[in-house]
């Protein structure tokens, strides 16, 4: 936007025409895509703290989310950022990381990496039977 006058954040996204839309029903474009995932990788990081470091759900999604935000954070430019981080449009990768962050919050409530209540039926882990 040079010559424009017109200031340009770090990360968000130009002036897009009216009518502009992702082309995914139900799904808006988001004006700040950088931001938002910030948010939502940081927020997810803070759950996660709250779970057993030796839980195999914190160690991976905290693995996984963290190379994400680190992604976020190093390119500025929404299509490159779309390549790197394979989710599909960067709307759908927010819509990802609330869907992340709405299980951690859940499964500190299921505490998965409790033990079981009562034995298992034999069969139970059993396929086919």
């Amino acid at each position: 936007m040079a010559g424009t006058g017109a200031a340009v954040l770090w990360g968000a996204r130009p002036a897009l025409p009216p009518g502009q839309t992702t082309g995914l029903v139900g799904l808006a474009v988001c004006e700040s895509p950088h931001e938002r995932l910030r948010i939502l990788y940081t927020k997810i990081l803070d759950v996660l703290e709250q779970i057993p470091k030796n839980a195999a759900y914190r160690k991976y999604t905290e693995q996984i989310t963290s190379e994400k935000l680190d992604m976020v954070k190093a390119e500025p430019d929404v299509k490159k950022l779309e390549d790197q981080l394979q989710g599909g449009q960067i709307e759908e990768v927010i819509l990802q990381a609330e869907n992340e962050l709405s299980l951690a919050r859940k499964m500190i409530q299921w505490k998965p990496w409790e033990p079981l209540v009562e034995e298992p039926p034999a069969n139970q882990w059993k396929w086919p039977i």
